[in-house]
């Protein structure tokens, strides 16, 4: 079983000091086709079954009914063919009936019902009734049930609309509506560009600073941070605890530090995680939020080798809203407190990258139109693809990879340009995708050549601007811009958190067109022939050792 398949049964409160409030916006889902309420029926139905938890006998077993007003959910019981369960106590709304309610309180949003009776919800599959009396007035059927998953209606996104349909979803998986604002303040700016951006930008917090990541080793991040907990702001870390390859030694020495000088840091990781990764990158700074397509460290947000987008919104509402995606996470069981989870653990070696690169672009204070908050797995692929399925002129891409010719967002780069719409994807050339990447920029090359499609697919050529390209991010009919931690392929969408913005008007989508542009064409330091930091570290491995022992590399300045 993948480790971040089971999902988490209880909530724990926080033993901390409080983050400051804010409040999550979680729209519930529709009812089942065919089952939702209308004046000609006022029946309740049956709209989720959690069948199979975390624990010995099954205990905790749950329904999920909705109850229209002045229907008395006391006239009404759920059965199998074995047995059946009635509820106690009237309720409306989305209602959550179980036999164990003490097992479900504080894991569930909605109102949670006691029920009497000896129905017991098969593991492997059944049909569900909810009767009022002998009469059935709707039905639930599932099969196999994954442990620690809920059968609901979720959103999804086919080639031509956004609908719902009935899946397994991890229990307490969020389930956020696209949050929107307008004539929001943007700070755009790219990386290794501009990195002072974004440790100003942490330095600006009085009151709040929540950072969520997937790795954290920056000294200059960390030294952020620490200030602002010891000016009183109420500072949170949340980052992943079991990245590719392991967490890293230097991470490990930042994360005691933060916890040391008593910086509540948290890390997502075991059984009872709810998706794949934690992998989104952002912060809340008081009414900022600071989204990036680059981790936290010399590599990325350091400004030392990858080139990265960011973009810093100054809006009140944007960042409430990802603060509410950041305590979500933060108080799910899943995220172990640093201390715990570092015990009896060894980690990683890891080379420093301390490359330095010309200034091409200054980051610029803009005005945008209308900021759209994007979070995965919940609504980042409808919103993306969406945006690529109303382009009506350009759509420029820039994304480490594209998870294959078949992958959703690759279908729908194909289709804008079968509808006439110039299509530019920038993929990585650096060595760990470089060879699925020429094999998917060849063969979406060729398909455009047969087809006379608009679309050409080309591996980035750094020529001394950056060592390698890290961003994910895309310009939309020049006045459309995705910049977040979202990798175009379906895992990335439908498995990991992930965050996201849409940002649109003219002026955001010059500037992020402008560095487009010239990673296209492969503009870089004129005259420049630095060797990459990361080519050099392989040729002389054994000289880098001997300077770490002479002087102590350091991954930032």
């Amino acid at each position: 079983m993948n480790r971040r398949t089971v999902a988490l049964l209880l909530v724990v409160c926080l033993t901390a000091a409080a983050l400051p409030p804010v409040t999550a916006d979680v729209t519930p889902l529709p009812s089942p086709e065919g089952q939702s309420p209308s004046p000609a029926d006022r029946s309740p139905a049956l709209v989720g079954v959690h069948p199979n938890p975390v624990a010995e006998g099954d205990v905790g077993e749950f329904l999920v009914v909705h109850v229209p007003e002045g229907v008395d959910l006391r006239d009404y019981r759920v059965c199998d063919d074995e047995g059946c369960l009635a509820p106690e106590r009237d309720a409306s709304g989305r209602v959550v009936v179980a036999a164990a309610p003490d097992r479900v309180r504080g894991v569930v949003d909605s109102p949670v019902v006691a029920a009497t009776g000896d129905l017991s919800l098969a593991n492997g599959g059944e049909r569900l009734e909810l009767r009022a009396g002998e009469h059935v007035v709707g039905t639930i059927r599932y099969e196999d049930a994954p442990e620690a998953e809920t059968y609901r209606r979720s959103k999804t996104t086919e080639r031509t609309a956004t609908s719902t349909r009935w899946r397994w979803v991890p229990l307490g998986a969020s389930d956020y509506d696209v949050a929107s604002t307008r004539d929001a303040n943007v700070t755009a700016f790219a990386l290794p560009d501009a990195p002072d951006v974004v440790t100003e930008t942490l330095a600006r917090a009085d009151e709040r600073l929540l950072l969520a990541g997937y790795t954290l080793t920056s000294s200059r991040v960390t030294e952020a941070l620490l200030a602002a907990h010891r000016r009183g702001v109420a500072v949170r870390v949340l980052v992943e605890g079991g990245p590719v390859g392991g967490i890293p030694r230097a991470e490990a020495r930042v994360l005691d530090r933060l916890v040391g000088e008593g910086v509540p840091v948290r890390v997502v990781d075991g059984p009872y995680a709810r998706y794949d990764y934690h992998h989104s990158k952002y912060a809340v700074a008081d009414d900022r939020a600071l989204v990036l397509t680059e981790n936290w460290k010399p590599a990325g947000t350091g400004g030392n080798s990858s080139r990265g987008w960011g973009a810093v919104v100054r809006d009140a509402s944007v960042a409430d809203r990802l603060a509410a995606t950041f305590v979500g996470d933060f108080r799910w069981r899943a995220a172990r407190t640093w201390s715990s989870f570092r015990e009896d653990r060894s980690f990683e070696a890891s080379t420093p990258t301390d490359g330095s690169f010309p200034r091409q672009f200054d980051p610029a204070t803009l005005s945008a139109d209308r900021v759209r908050l994007l979070v995965a797995p919940d609504n980042a692929e409808s919103g993306v693809r969406s945006l690529l399925r109303n382009a009506s002129d350009s759509v420029d891409v820039v994304q480490m990879g594209l998870g294959g010719p078949d992958g959703p967002f690759t279908r729908e780069l194909v289709a804008a340009a079968e509808r006439g719409v110039e299509v530019r994807v920038l993929l990585s050339g650096t060595w760990y995708v470089r060879e699925e990447d020429r094999a998917l920029a060849d063969r979406l090359n060729a398909r455009a050549e047969r087809g006379d499609l608009p679309l050409t697919v080309r591996l980035a050529d750094a020529n001394g601007a950056f060592e390698k390209i890290h961003a994910k991010g895309a310009v939309v009919d020049g006045e459309h811009v995705v910049v977040g931690s979202l990798n175009w392929n379906p895992h990335a969408a439908r498995e990991n958190r992930e965050v996201a913005l849409v940002l649109s008007g003219d002026e955001v989508g010059d500037y992020y067109g402008a560095v487009f542009a010239s990673d296209w064409r492969g503009d870089g330091a004129v005259g420049s022939e630095r060797v990459p930091v990361g080519a050099l570290v392989a040729l002389v491995a054994g000289v880098l050792v001997v300077l770490a022992v002479a002087r102590r590399f350091e991954f930032e300045r």
